[in-house]
């Protein structure tokens, strides 16, 4: 180890003599990273030198550690276990695997948690206890003190080790519906900050309603029972910005202790709907990853029969776009995860999709399967029995593709014209003004999602943080119910110098404070929809009728929700078969400077979605791949380091699969067959072809 490191310390010295910054790990890598999280700790004997034998003998050459583990690293205020982990990177040193350092912040130790109780969280259901993880008040001096602390030990005693890579800040961080005192006071002061004086917060919020508003800031409440939507969807925003300050305070720790070429990058993790699910309301992923080097992002979905490869696409898209660069997937399901385990060849399946979407790295949560406690189902690439197994070698058939086939697939590049703007703000003011939930934002935002990825039609996402949508031909806006001048301004600048929108119901109801646009709807788009309404009402189900469109029958309809749209120039392409609301439009498009904007007034079927999309990408110049083909064959294409186009034909069935490949005649990575245009390539169940012209 120390010969090692010096011979590193001597590349920074000639570096420096010659005044060029030293390269990132990020920078210098050339191969996917392939492997799982590893915890020493959690195992029911030391077996650390068969299990790295075990890793090298697949082909894992990257292994996560350290992010739950403040327990074990420090069992006693100010006592530190350092031996153990020194050892752990030794030996994956000497085995040639590299190490990602996890801050061990956001599980406490039971010694912090008895001396200072008041560190944990609270919420409307009362003090939080002990014994979940996530259960702390992260802007807290004394929790922060303690935090620091074991972060610097940490990185101190890992950061000089060859082994280590980069560093992980805390886990899955988020806000954690914490509504204590302490954060009601740090609330005060923003408010403070953002309205000068509680007259003009009054009024932005409509506080007088039930004698809510407050005229002196002394008199302020807490939020923890407050019903005033505004008022709580702003306290909300700013418990996703205390996200964004801790991990850049973790961030700016770890940094002056690091090496230069050490990486700092976060878990992110999804909304949770039975599995992975969409945007996360409780922390703002763009914001928060200005601290970092990389994006990270852990992806747990369904197999079998349920594997559809949706998820992957859609938060490998969401971390892709993030920082506009490649992404690491840090945690991915191994056998399984709550007893579904995967159909022989889908483990496969799922990596290659990763790495279509522009992952450089996927790893596996854990290695071992744990023996003990909540997570015992969330099974690793090790069962219980700790041996090799079907799933192990699954794995290091994947293992040796990706070393082999790494100058070609690493960095994939992606050149999307199409966007979905999605927005943390809309979400949470939409969950306080629920229709349904076929209506739910994150539900209505994966319907558009799906159907483009079915179609594929590849895309990114944007946000509030993304201020030049210029690449982009088309943009799919679902329920942007709140928003700001800056962001409606932005997009419809968007249309006027030609870009084509698809705006969904609730789109613009709200400003930034969830006050509703005293004017006619959709608001600060009526001009660029060319229509607008002044009513509307839930309902079941609403057939509508078209000349337009070819969607017919019950697949021609709205539910849970219209809007009652009156034309003002706008072109109508489907109204209500309804004796009472038959006069007003349910689909209107209307061409607005150089670009154009169809609105969708109400919830559409999934078949309806899928052409309205379709008939978008055509008037935008949206192409899908020469193909022929869609669902359940998956189409994903990327530019790699050469220059040259490479395809993925991913089959999500069970079934062989046909499609005709009409990109440039190229050569399947996997195979080595070459693959000519007009030709029809059979994919075998769960199986796929990467293409390279």
């Amino acid at each position: 180890m120390k010969k090692a490191f010096a011979s590193f310390v001597g590349i920074l010295l000639v570096a420096s003599l010659w005044g060029a910054e030293p390269q990132t790990f990020l920078e210098t890598n050339r191969q996917l990273l392939y492997g799982v999280s590893y915890y020493y700790e959690y195992m029911p004997s030391d077996r650390l030198t068969e299990d790295v034998k075990m890793m090298k003998q697949i082909g894992l050459n990257v292994v996560r550690m350290g992010e739950s583990t403040w327990g074990y690293f420090e069992p006693q205020d100010g006592k530190f276990n350092t031996d153990y982990l020194i050892r752990c990177l030794d030996e994956f040193h000497k085995a040639g695997i590299h190490v990602i350092i996890g801050t061990p912040t956001y599980s406490l130790p039971t010694w912090l948690a008895k001396k200072h109780p008041e560190i944990l969280g609270e919420n409307y259901h009362g003090k939080f206890r002990y014994g979940t993880r996530q259960n702390m008040d992260i802007t807290h001096p004394t929790y922060l003190y303690y935090a620091e602390r074991v972060i610097r030990k940490m990185v101190e005693v890992t950061a000089d080790h060859p082994a280590v890579i980069g560093y992980q800040l805390d886990n899955e961080t988020k806000q954690y519906d914490n509504w204590n005192d302490h954060v009601q006071g740090l609330f005060l002061q923003h408010l403070k900050d953002r309205f000068k004086n509680p007259e003009a917060m009054n009024l932005a919020f409509g506080l007088h309603q039930w004698s809510n508003s407050v005229h002196t800031w002394e008199d302020m409440p807490s939020t923890i029972a407050a019903v005033n939507q505004s008022l709580l969807c702003e306290f909300e925003k700013f418990q996703r910005s205390l996200v964004t300050r801790f991990l850049a305070w973790q961030a700016d720790i770890v940094r002056s202790l690091k090496r230069p070429d050490q990486f700092i990058i976060q878990n992110f993790d999804a909304d949770w709907k039975d599995l992975s699910h969409g945007i996360n309301s409780k922390v703002d992923h763009f914001e928060a990853s200005a601290a970092l080097d990389i994006c990270g992002i852990d992806i747990y979905h369904h197999v079998q029969d349920k594997l559809d490869g949706m998820m992957i696409g859609m938060l490998g898209d969401l971390s892709r776009s993030n920082k506009n660069d490649n992404y690491f997937v840090m945690e991915a399901s191994g056998q399984n995860m709550f007893y579904e385990l995967a159909y022989p060849k889908q483990l496969r399946l799922q990596a290659f999709s990763h790495i279509a979407s522009g992952a450089n790295m996927i790893a596996y949560w854990p290695w071992h399967s744990i023996h003990n406690g909540i997570e015992m189902y969330c099974k690793g690439l090790l069962a219980h029995d700790m041996e090799m197994n079907e799933t192990t070698k699954e794995a290091s058939r994947i293992a040796a593709e990706m070393n082999r086939l790494s100058p070609h697939l690493y960095n994939l590049r992606k050149e999307n014209r199409v966007a979905i703007y999605f927005s943390n703000e809309a979400l949470t003011s939409m969950n306080y003004y629920a229709i349904s939930p076929e209506t739910d934002y994150n539900t209505l935002l994966l319907k558009f999602y799906e159907q483009l990825y079915k179609l594929n039609i590849e895309c990114d996402f944007v946000d509030h943080t993304k201020k030049d949508l210029s690449r982009y031909k088309l943009i799919i806006v679902p329920a942007l119910y709140s928003a700001s001048k800056e962001e409606t301004d932005r997009l419809n600048d968007f249309v006027a110098n030609g870009g084509h929108v698809v705006y969904t119901f609730r789109s613009g109801f709200t400003d930034e404070n969830v006050k509703v646009h005293p004017i006619r709807q959709p608001a600060p788009f009526r001009e660029q929809v060319g229509a607008s309404y002044q009513q509307f009402t839930s309902i079941d189900k609403m057939p509508l009728k078209s000349t337009k469109l070819k969607t017919q029958g019950a697949d021609l309809a709205f539910d849970s929700w219209i809007e009652l749209m009156i034309p003002e120039g706008a072109e109508v392409w489907a109204t209500y078969d309804s004796p009472y609301w038959g006069q007003y439009a349910a689909i209107t498009h209307h061409k607005s400077g150089r670009g154009a904007v169809t609105y969708i007034a109400g919830n559409p079927t999934p078949a309806l979605t899928r052409e309205l999309l379709q008939t978008a990408c055509a008037e935008a110049g949206i192409t899908r791949p020469p193909v022929n083909a869609e669902f359940p064959v998956i189409v994903r294409s990327g530019i790699n380091e050469q220059g040259r186009n490479v395809h993925f034909l991913l089959n999500y069935s069970g079934e062989p699969a046909t499609c005709t490949y009409q990109f440039k005649s190229g050569r399947d990575l996997l195979t080595g067959k070459r693959i000519v245009a007009g030709e029809q390539v059979e994919i075998p169940a769960w199986d796929l072809y990467i293409v390279e012209e």
